[in-house]
């Protein structure tokens, strides 16, 4: 029989390797790295979504202020006004009919009405379109003979008058500019017929565009109001 030395106690339980208590080490470290990755998974997740989340509420809200800024251009942006071409010879109150030829001929021309209404022009023609300086008569007589409309006004009319002036004006076909020496505040001009009125609002202008405005009894219906030339202050 084996001999027990006194005072020492046998376990019932053999101890546990040293390389068994390595192995459980590595599991648990590599339980724990797993976990951790886990842990930092979720939490990009969790930030991934809270930035979708910013980033679908920025472009909403972009959106929303797109389209309100469309919608204010839209709403608050003066549109032209819409005329039908040529006219059905309707009697426009006040309108004044003149008999002019057409001739081209070089320099300055005396015209016999102010603004002139016809009559030999310059070979060139005014490029339609808004000035804030006199332009010459020559070329302006010229884009009236291809159907356009001049409109001309004091340089003394005052901000809103134009402002108004300007809303009736169609986009197109027509020459806004100031004058020197009219015999009222706005003279509203096609090839032999002229319109005097005293402001903006007064329902003749629009009546007078009706009527004239891109007339086929013009000298030259159709012809172009672009590709001429340019007058001072185009805007």
């Amino acid at each position: 029989m084996p001999t027990i030395e006194r005072g020492l106690r046998v376990s019932a339980t053999p101890p546990v390797p040293p390389s068994v208590k390595k192995q459980l080490t590595v599991k648990q470290q590599r339980a724990e790295q797993r976990a951790k990755k886990l842990e930092e998974y979720r939490k990009r997740e969790q930030r991934s979504k809270r930035n979708r989340r910013i980033g679908i509420g920025a472009a909403v809200v972009g959106g929303v202020a797109v389209v309100a800024l469309l919608v204010s251009a839209i709403v608050l942006t003066p549109q032209p006004a819409s005329y039908s071409p040529g006219g059905t010879g309707a009697e426009v109150e006040g309108v004044e009919t003149f008999e002019n030829e057409s001739t081209h001929v070089e320099g300055v021309v005396d015209y016999p009405q102010t603004p002139p209404t016809g009559g030999e022009h310059n070979q060139v023609w005014l490029n339609c379109g808004v000035y804030t300086e006199p332009v010459p008569n020559e070329n302006a007589v010229h884009s009236m003979e291809h159907g356009a409309l001049w409109v001309t006004y004091d340089p003394s009319l005052a901000d809103d008058e134009l402002a108004a002036l300007r809303a009736k004006l169609p986009s197109t076909y027509v020459i806004l500019s100031p004058f020197e020496g009219l015999p009222s505040p706005i003279v509203v001009s096609g090839w032999n017929t002229q319109l005097q009125v005293e402001d903006a609002d007064d329902e003749r202008i629009a009546a007078f565009f009706e009527e004239y405005w891109k007339s086929q009894n013009v000298p030259e219906p159709g012809a172009l109001c672009t590709g001429g030339i340019d007058g001072p202050g185009k805007a």
